[in-house]
């Protein structure tokens, strides 16, 4: 007899088929392996009580504060420890139940059968613009049509071109000297029909550049401001092009002045809400969500984001993470831009563990190379 202590982040399914599991017991068998921590915040001490047991009848748990059993305060937080075969039960038992249960059960369910993406892609960074943060990120028109045959030879998924520098401090431009820092690396990309090759993005939220850039192959608008913009969202819906919302807290000028947060992950839902909402209006059939990632954000606030990918898969939209090179790095380990790589592998192959499905990066051959790597480790 040969006993191994596997790791529970394999990827379950697989293992399960080379055991030989028929279909039906591998699907409730990869449920029960599928574990969810759940955080319920200011929750009727009564609710917590009849979801501790509700939890523990079907072998589940509720970890709550000393006291609740008692009631000792009348509301408390809580974490909920349950697999995807229990979460599934306790939905629907927590349906007849009193103290707000019945809208819990509509919460909880929004989690039930949340998948991790299956294909990863990597969106590299072309910058036309000489204010960028990381300097080697910035390229000319000759310089920029280089790198980017580089990149598709690396094997990068999207690429993604912007002409105004997002980083904390920066000013913005006029759209038309935006336009004529993107306009050569947009008209050369067309005439030798690049979009043929790779999948194009554009970082801009000023219409006429997005107009410019559609009209010319580009399917991807990747909109730091998160569709505030009515006629970049009517664009977008009358193109067919898959929109980036990304959160951000104030402005690029001024988004790292003290920002703060009562819960980071629930003011960015609250925004995905809004603005999927808005998508839906102008006929966006195609979203990507991005985090925001520095963007108005203290390390503990990235951190928690990096670290909980997973809240936002509830969605059902592909997850977009960009810590490319970021000060938050140096915040835990002391670094200029250019030492960095090494910091956003670690912060990338996180985001993509917790359900991110695209990085958007400096690097594209050390990413392709990682992420490779991390999939034959999965299994």
């Amino acid at each position: 007899m040969v006993v191994e202590h596997l790791s529970s982040t394999i990827a379950l399914r697989n293992f399960l088929k080379e055991l030989g599991v028929d279909g039906g017991g591998l699907s409730i068998l990869e449920a029960k392996g599928k574990l969810h921590l759940i955080r319920i915040q200011d929750l009727h001490v009564g609710a917590a009580n009849i979801l501790k047991q509700d939890a523990l009848s079907i072998g589940a748990d509720l970890a709550v504060p000393k006291g609740t059993v008692i009631a000792s305060e009348p509301r408390v937080n809580a974490l909920l420890i349950v697999n995807e075969r229990q979460l599934r039960e306790l939905v629907q038992k927590e349906k007849a139940q009193p103290f707000g249960l019945k809208q819990l059960s509509f919460e909880l369910e929004r989690f039930c059968a949340v998948n991790l993406p299956q294909k990863i892609e990597v969106m590299g960074i072309i910058n036309a613009n000489e204010d960028s943060f990381y300097v080697h990120s910035r390229f000319q028109e000759n310089e920029a049509i280089l790198k980017i045959s580089e990149m598709i030879e690396e094997g990068v998924d999207i690429i993604d071109i912007g002409g105004v520098s997002s980083r904390p401090g920066s000013l913005g431009v006029s759209e038309t000297e935006e336009l004529n820092r993107v306009r050569p690396i947009i008209d050369t990309l067309y005439r030798e029909k690049i979009y043929e090759k790779v999948r194009l993005s554009l970082d801009s939220y000023a219409p006429s550049v997005v107009a410019y850039a559609l009209e010319r192959g580009f399917h991807i608008i990747n909109d730091i401001t998160g569709l505030a913009n009515d006629e970049v969202a009517r664009l977008c819906g009358e193109y067919n092009a898959t929109a980036v919302i990304m959160h951000a807290q104030g402005s690029p000028e001024t988004m790292q002045f003290n920002p703060s947060y009562s819960s980071v992950l629930q003011e960015v839902e609250l925004f995905f809400k809004e603005r999927l909402e808005k998508a839906e209006k102008f006929g966006i059939a195609n979203v990507i969500l991005d985090c925001g990632i520095g963007f108005g954000k203290r390390l503990e606030d990235n951190l928690a984001l990096i670290t909980h990918q997973k809240h936002f898969l509830a969605f059902g939209k592909p997850l977009l993470v960009g810590a490319s090179r970021k000060s938050m790095i140096d915040a835990v380990s002391p670094s200029r831009s250019e030492d960095r790589l090494g910091g956003t592998l670690a912060i990338h192959l996180k985001a993509i563990e917790e359900g991110a499905r695209i990085v958007r990066v400096h690097d594209v051959k050390e990413h392709v190379q990682a992420i490779a790597l991390w999939k034959a480790l999965k299994g």
